[in-house]
């Protein structure tokens, strides 16, 4: 652990296990034309204790193309989490750590990056003109304010006063054009984004408004616009040499080994970053992070297996939150057998999710049925009794006959070798299978021939592994629709595009809400694929840290953590 400062030891320790409340769907995102408060350095400062352990990963999407200030002598609290009231503000400032990641960057374009593992990185050097906080909360990040009209169809934005790039170049209307356009496809007629595709036109008022006028109204479509402000003509550019307004800066990158930031000493939010450098280093397997944890050489390490957090209880903090990741085994609808419904329903019949949980979480996730967080409270049904969170092999075994496969089928399971959560999980997977008379198999890939050959090219028949959400309850379920880009599993269901389109049409969130339900439902009865749990994150943290946050998405928030020693 490198540190470049000597603090004192009477600095609190702060972790915080924010709430996962992602069912926050107020302010500005209903369409009334309220306007949106700044509130984006009003931060609480909640003291926790140390829960035990529990885990969880996220591991796809086009889910994850989403992302100092002088020492303050004064002492006084910076306005975020990691300043705290207790030591002088100076003692916090310094210093650079390591952070283990399970998965090599796919692209340090924001518009283009495509693992949620990416994600969790580039939060640290791009903001949107919005961005989430750990409680779940829309905040202001390149803009200070925003309104939507009254219908829904356009939204104004006030950009926030001097937002520098990390090249030095105030933030300008052109800029943000230029980000939206790009990022929705009216730049070039590509959009890199599903829902920002909405966008009709990007005009700019004066030199701190942007209008957008959208097509349709959509309740939900407010949170796309975390999307990454990047200066105007970077373009291609950014794949390269990466430049956002986050906290931190790009320094350098290595495939296969990491990539390294820097504090930006001109980031808008006073008082952060509090670390010099973040480097995030990928760790080629859990056993060699779990080394590389107790051997000291890097700081930082989530989404432990409970084994991992069993051994770790001594030697770090081990802090768990509930994730935002819906792990699945994800069945291929378009191959034989699985192109069978009967098939389909037998496998998840044959799935046992609570010794799935037992043996790999600690008993520490929720388990579910369909795509969609049980915290997204208002939209979730509980569809457990379904098919059971028990196995039910006879019924298993019934529906295998009744689909000709009385003797059962072969069945290759595709995973992703990096995630210690996931080969676990289809170690379980396979013997419970195996009592079905289902001949089940592991294929161990690396990341990137997973996101290649499994993901984006969907040569597969089953893999396990998360997907991530967002904070809205669309994130999840728009991917099923039968003609998206990111429908890996090739459901199709004339039902379901037709309710799902339903969904996105009514600005009635009850209405809305039972639309949700019903799409729930429907991926439940066709067994779409086998939905087994969210898992709990566990996070392991060395005892010289503090300040970090858990957030309701897949991200990690370098800027507010700080040495106590």
């Amino acid at each position: 652990m490198k540190r470049s400062f000597h603090g004192k030891k009477g600095l609190c320790v702060l972790l915080v296990t924010a709430l996962l409340g992602m069912a926050v769907l107020g302010g500005c995102a209903d369409g009334t034309g309220e306007s949106s408060e700044d509130n984006s350095s009003k931060e609480s400062t909640t003291e926790s204790t140390q829960p035990d352990s529990g885990q969880s990963d996220a591991s796809t999407e086009s889910n994850g193309s989403e992302e100092s200030t002088e020492v303050q002598e004064s002492g006084e609290e910076s306005g975020s989490e990691g300043g705290s009231a207790s030591g002088q503000a100076g003692d916090m400032y310094g210093g650079s750590i390591v952070v283990g990641v399970q998965q090599d960057i796919d692209s340090l374009d924001p518009h283009k990056a495509t693992a949620a593992g990416t994600s969790e990185i580039l939060f640290n050097v791009f903001e949107g003109l919005v961005k989430p906080d750990e409680n779940g909360n829309l905040i202001n990040a390149v803009a200070s304010d925003y309104t939507i009209s009254e219908d829904g169809l356009v939204y104004t934005f006030t950009l926030r006063e001097n937002v520098k790039f990390h090249n030095g170049n105030v933030v300008t209307a052109e800029d943000v054009k230029y980000s939206l356009e790009r990022v929705s496809g009216l730049l070039d007629g590509t959009p890199l984004s599903s829902t920002l595709n909405a966008i009709e036109s990007v005009d700019i008022i004066d030199e701190k408004t942007v209008q957008v006028t959208v097509g349709s109204a959509n309740t939900e479509l407010i949170y796309s616009f975390v999307a990454a402000i990047i200066p105007a003509g970077s373009g291609e550019g950014e794949a390269v040499d990466p430049i956002g307004t986050g906290p931190f800066s790009f320094v350098s990158y290595k495939p296969q080994e990491g990539i390294v930031l820097a504090k930006n000493p001109d980031y808008w939010q006073e008082g952060l970053p509090y670390l010099d450098q973040v480097e995030f280093k990928i760790s080629g397997s859990a056993d060699t992070a779990l080394l590389e944890l107790q051997g000291g050489t890097i700081d930082f390490y989530a989404y432990l297996t409970d084994s991992q957090a069993q051994a770790l209880q001594g030697s770090h903090q081990v802090v768990s939150s509930p994730s935002n990741a819906v792990q699945a085994l994800y069945l291929n609808n378009a191959v034989e057998p699985l192109n069978d419904v009967r098939v389909r329903q037998a496998i998840s019949y044959a799935i046992d999710k609570e010794e799935i949980n037992n043996f790999v979480g600690g008993g520490k996730g929720t388990l579910i049925s369909s795509a969609m967080l049980p915290t997204l409270k208002e939209n979730y049904v509980d569809l457990n009794d379904t098919y059971g969170t028990t196995a039910n092999v006879e019924k298993a075994k019934e529906l295998l006959a009744d689909a000709g496969y009385p003797d059962g089928f072969d069945l290759e399971i595709t995973v992703p070798s990096n995630y210690e959560i996931h080969m676990q999980t289809g170690e379980v997977v396979v013997e419970q299978l195996k009592a079905a008379g289902i001949r089940a198999t592991i294929k161990a890939v690396e990341w990137s021939t997973w996101l290649d050959e499994t993901y984006k090219g969907r040569q597969y028949e089953a893999t396990i592994v998360s997907l991530t959400c967002d904070m809205t309850p669309g994130y999840l379920m728009n991917r099923f629709q039968t003609d998206s880009k990111k429908n890996f599993i090739n459901f199709s269901s004339a039902e379901y595009d037709e309710v799902y389109t339903r969904t996105q049409a009514t600005l009635d969130p009850a209405e809305k809400a039972e639309c949700y339900k019903e799409l729930q439902k429907i991926l439940c009865d066709e067994a779409g694929s086998v939905f087994i749990q969210v898992a709990s994150n566990q996070t392991a943290i060395s005892k010289k840290l503090a300040g970090y946050k858990f957030y309701p998405v897949y991200v990690q928030d370098m800027s507010t953590v700080y040495f106590t020693e």
